[in-house]
């Protein structure tokens, strides 16, 4: 089995535009890391040229300490599943993974057999003579990932193959192919440009920006932590605040002009004078008609039913927004345009320098922070 996948200074460029700059990244074996980011920040595009569909410019990419680039696609053992199935629309389920398998030169007798474990697996055992058009987009696509895996591939592709359905099925496939991950312990890479799938199903989390990976982490810390100014405002619903630091210790900071605010304890990427950026999510703000420290006060402007939340979006005195997540069950409908304050806890506060990009916040306090969120 293939231990790991090493990318070593990826480059690619299409008609001198840069698609991918120096792209470090290692994927351990056994190990499900999705790539996510925004359309055409170059996630497919790595992905391709892992897979062999696409030449890079420059770096390496090796597998288990090998050059994993000189070996012709129909060798790396890789199984791949695409955003739109792919299937052979003249050919049954069964036949799909079949001809597959025939076409590496398994003989009927162990090609149908295996095609029909396959079927099993994904619960499709029962709709093997049907073609494509006869199945629904949620089992066309565990027809493609049966194809995938059938040939016992040493990686698994994945390209935004959810993206296609609607969200009850997209929930439950997700979950199928993690447990199947899991089981089969295949080195896997997954593009999404979905953060709550990247957040579900990953042990790591590779976050691009415009060609460049920008952060690598856990799903924990690349959600509760973001390391990158990027990221943070890219990962869950946040509200940005612009500010100066005004003060180191005690840690405060002038926000859009207006808002006296004390921080988290800082780690030194900041100085008084520094312009920062400050990002809060939706669930670490709370209403409050006490005197707690920062006090923001502001008009309802929208309020949307998410479930098992309500988000309030707020409009500030000084033209900012912030967005509130409320537990359904504790909600109280408050009309538009009606005043309400809000509590901002400082260790709630995730501080960024505006120039470096630097997160700003003592690692101490980043974790206090995490675990409050985590509650």
């Amino acid at each position: 089995m293939m231990n790991e996948i090493r990318l070593k200074k990826i480059q690619k460029s299409y008609k001198g535009k840069h698609a991918l700059k120096d792209v470090d990244l290692t994927v351990k074996k056994g190990e499900f890391l999705s790539l996510l980011g925004p359309s055409g920040c170059g996630k497919s595009t790595l992905l391709k040229i892992i897979a062999g569909l696409e030449r890079m410019d420059g770096g390496e990419l090796l597998c288990d300490g090998s050059d994993f680039s000189a070996v012709p696609v129909q060798k790396r053992k890789i199984g791949m599943v695409f955003q739109n199935y792919a299937l052979f629309p003249n050919m049954t389920a069964f036949r799909n993974i079949c001809f597959g398998l025939q076409m590496m030169g398994l003989e009927k007798t162990e090609a149908g057999p295996r095609a029909m474990y396959w079927l099993e697996k994904v619960r499709l055992d029962g709709e093997k003579d049907k073609y494509p058009h006869e199945l629904s987009g949620g089992q066309q696509q565990r027809v493609a990932l049966a194809r995938a895996l059938a040939p016992n591939p040493q990686i698994l592709l994945l390209d935004e193959p959810l993206s296609a359905l609607d969200a009850a099925v997209r929930t439950s496939l997700r979950n199928e192919i993690r447990q199947l991950q899991m089981e089969l312990e295949i080195t896997t890479v997954f593009v999404t440009h979905d953060q709550s799938e990247a957040l579900a199903i990953s042990d790591k989390i590779a976050v691009l920006n415009m060609g460049e990976v920008v952060e690598v982490d856990s799903p924990q810390n690349i959600y509760s932590r973001p390391t990158n100014l990027f990221t943070a405002e890219f990962i869950g619903a946040t509200s940005k605040f612009d500010g100066v630091v005004t003060s180191v210790d005690p840690p405060r900071a002038l926000l859009s002009g207006e808002y006296s605010m004390e921080l988290p304890p800082l780690n030194g990427q900041v100085s008084a004078g520094d312009g920062i950026a400050v990002f809060f999510k939706a669930e670490d703000i709370s209403i409050s008609d006490s005197g707690d420290k920062n006090i923001i006060s502001g008009n309802v402007v929208l309020h949307n039913f998410k479930g098992g939340v309500v988000q309030i979006k707020v409009e500030t005195r000084c033209g900012s927004c912030l967005l509130i997540d409320i537990p359904s069950d504790r909600y109280v409908s408050r009309p538009k345009h009606s005043p309400i304050r809000v509590n901002i806890p400082p260790e709630a506060c995730h501080v960024y320098n505006a120039k470096t990009g630097g997160y700003a916040v003592a690692r101490r306090a980043a974790n206090r922070s995490a675990v409050g969120s985590a509650g």
